[in-house]
């Protein structure tokens, strides 16, 4: 994990540094949805997917000459989970706070006639997670105070201010873990797995 988050680092290091003067800086709020669920490395467990709350400020570094640049965001999230045992009715219900940010690669799609009010774009990038609630959701389980995921997204520009965008984050470190003693279910692991749709109005 240490080193997930150093490579990802360096490579942002790397990507700002070769942004040119020409580069434009945009910067605004941004809400949304979620709907998110836990996704666990064992078929003892399921989970069903949950809405949640998301709301913050975006960034964005773009080269007009490429089209392509970086967001950056500071977000509250709220992920709504729900789950339970397989053959069992006991479900396990947690509101869980974090501070994400998700730092993307973005293409702006340029198309001929419309570009100048409608812009396609498609976006990727690792999105760091700082839990912000407690740590323990059950006597069994505990939210990781850190976690790593990965988005791919998509979205249109209008007006170049209001960016309507929808993306996908596949959890790739842990954000639960069973800490419980029942024989056969140790050391299982639950990551973020969730749909976000989001409006964003940059300056």
């Amino acid at each position: 994990m240490k080193r997930l988050t150093l490579i990802c680092a360096t490579a942002l290091v790397a990507l700002l540094a070769a942004l040119p003067a020409s580069a434009q800086f945009k910067i605004g709020p941004r809400i949304g949805m979620q709907v998110s669920s836990l996704h666990f490395d064992s078929d003892l467990f399921s989970s069903d997917n949950r809405y949640g709350f998301t709301g913050g400020l975006q960034a964005e570094f773009m080269i007009p000459a490429v089209s392509v640049g970086l967001d950056a965001s500071v977000m509250y999230v709220r992920r709504n989970d729900r789950f339970m045992a397989e053959n069992s009715s006991s479900e396990v219900e947690v509101n869980r706070d974090y501070i994400d940010i998700p730092i993307n690669l973005k293409w702006k799609i340029s198309v001929p006639m419309i570009s100048s009010f409608l812009k396609p774009y498609v976006f990727t990038g690792p999105d760091f997670a700082f839990l912000t609630s407690k740590q323990a959701i059950s006597d069994a389980w505990n939210s990781k105070k850190f976690s790593v995921a990965w988005n791919f997204g998509f979205g249109v520009e209008l007006i170049n201010h209001l960016q309507i965008g929808a993306s996908y984050g596949i959890g790739v470190s842990k954000a639960a873990e069973y800490v419980g003693v029942t024989s056969g279910s140790q050391d299982i692991q639950g990551k973020n797995r969730y749909w976000t749709v989001s409006a964003a109005y940059l300056f």
